[in-house]
């Protein structure tokens, strides 16, 4: 409910220097009251917002811990509520305690979300603009951080709402000169309002050819390494990590089951798994790590297949080429420092992104990082930009993309302007659903479930 007064731990739980209870809506300031009292004794609800006050937390009449009381009166808020929020110390036992004297006072517990949906529901930020908090707390990476941060702060809302105020301003046209043949309404130019429209498919197209790169920066690629035994995947696997992730030695079919870790290169989170040495085997626990090896090749996004420089291809380094042929793959040739007597052309037939390393002596490294980022697409990525963040946004634009081409296709044909106006209105509908102008309560409420408690 609007109207109930919600609270919650909004840091991180466990130890740490300081712990945060926010309490969130109209009488947020009174509860607060009843838990704190300032070193001047003077009641929250008398001081004005933004400012600090330092004092103590009660709870059952004893007191929890020194504290900082933060005040933020409405509509001037996250929320666009009152807002006290109570900094004390860290600690699961002190931030619990102190939760639980506010809840004792009148406030309800947060939901998932709730604060950053009431902050939505206020006004305060659009869908898109809420979507982006998640992306920032859960950024693995400096681009990552920079493009929710970008969302955040509205490049996308307002590259939509470019697109949309252009339709919306074409539509009222269409509607008013198919309405009023009396006025003196403009005549529709056809070539003028099939340019427009192009031009808008055009910024919506970009936007979705962009999706792909933004997922790689923000989400990550489901990586595997694969090879026949020995060729250095694990020394490989331990080089992109930074430490000895994977254990290596020069007994073939070290690893045997699917050893994982997520690795920053880039700027693209790879979330990489090293498998077990693809070959026929004869022991049943290596056999078992095989066939799990293959599983994972099957349903990975990105295919780093190692080869041994110093060895010609055998029967099991040809069925990994056929195995990864039309997958999206980088091929690396390892111990470049050896004597070469690998068949090069083999590996050409199946891939072109081939790299030379020596993951022993850690040369190639660069390479491989330029290798990557042209696989992935995300050399030319450009994290100040509009990006779609998930796959509700994606699909919002790809619905008003395709509405677009019908609105075009329904020009071309010769069809009444009204056929035009429908497409253009599906259009427009799908990009407000998309920033949160017309949104059903249980896709605002499917949205904020997957936020964290206490945001």
């Amino acid at each position: 409910m609007m109207n109930s007064t919600i609270a919650a731990i909004s840091t991180a739980q466990g130890l740490g220097g300081i712990g945060v209870i926010r309490i969130s809506g109209d009488d947020a300031l009174k509860i607060a009251d009843k838990v704190f009292v300032s070193l001047n004794e003077k009641k929250l609800c008398d001081q004005k917002g933004y400012t600090a006050h330092f004092g103590a937390v009660f709870f059952e009449g004893e007191k929890v811990d020194q504290c900082v009381a933060t005040v933020f009166k409405a509509p001037l808020s996250y929320t666009g509520e009152n807002v006290v929020e109570l900094s004390c110390h860290g600690g699961t036992y002190v931030t619990k305690t102190v939760l639980r004297a506010v809840l004792d006072s009148g406030a309800t517990p947060a939901s998932a979300g709730e604060f950053t949906k009431r902050a939505f529901l206020n006004g305060k930020l659009d869908l898109t603009e809420a979507e982006a908090v998640m992306d920032i707390i859960g950024a693995k990476s400096n681009a990552a951080m920079r493009s929710a941060l970008s969302v955040h702060e509205g490049a996308l809302s307002k590259a939509i709402n470019d697109v949309k105020e252009d339709l919306v301003m074409r539509a009222a046209h269409l509607c008013a000169w198919a309405d009023y043949p009396e006025e003196d309404i403009p005549e529709i130019e056809f070539s003028s309002l099939k340019n427009a429209l192009q031009l808008s498919k055009e910024k919506l197209n970009n936007l979705l050819l962009n999706y792909d790169k933004g997922k790689a920066i923000r989400e990550g690629i489901d990586t595997v390494i694969v090879g026949r035994p020995n060729v250095g995947k694990s020394t490989l696997m331990n080089l992109i990590t930074g430490y000895d992730k994977s254990i290596v030695t020069d007994i073939a079919g070290t690893t045997r089951d699917i050893v994982e870790e997520t690795a920053v290169v880039k700027d693209i989170t790879l979330h990489l798994s090293d498998t077990a040495g693809i070959r026929d085997a004869d022991n049943m626990i290596e056999k078992i790590g095989v066939d799990k090896a293959k599983q994972r090749l099957s349903t990975a996004e990105l295919i780093i297949a190692v080869f041994d420089m110093s060895s010609p291809l055998s029967e099991d380094d040809i069925s990994i080429l056929n195995d990864i042929k039309g997958s999206t793959c980088i091929a690396v040739i390892n111990k470049e420092d050896l004597e070469p007597k690998l068949d090069i052309d083999k590996v050409k037939e199946v891939t072109e992104n081939i790299v030379f390393m020596s993951a022993k002596a850690k040369t190639g490294v660069k390479e491989f990082e330029d290798i990557l980022e042209k696989v992935a697409g995300t050399a030319d990525f450009d994290s100040s930009s509009a990006v779609l963040s998930n796959e509700r946004q994606r699909s919002l634009a790809k619905s008003a993309f395709n509405a677009l081409d019908d609105a075009i296709v329904a020009l071309d044909m010769g069809l009444t302007y009204d056929a035009v106006t429908v497409s253009l209105e599906d259009a427009i509908s799908y990009l407000c659903e998309l920033t949160g102008e017309r949104v059903t309560e249980t896709v605002v409420d499917n949205v904020f479930h997957q936020f964290c408690v206490g945001k």
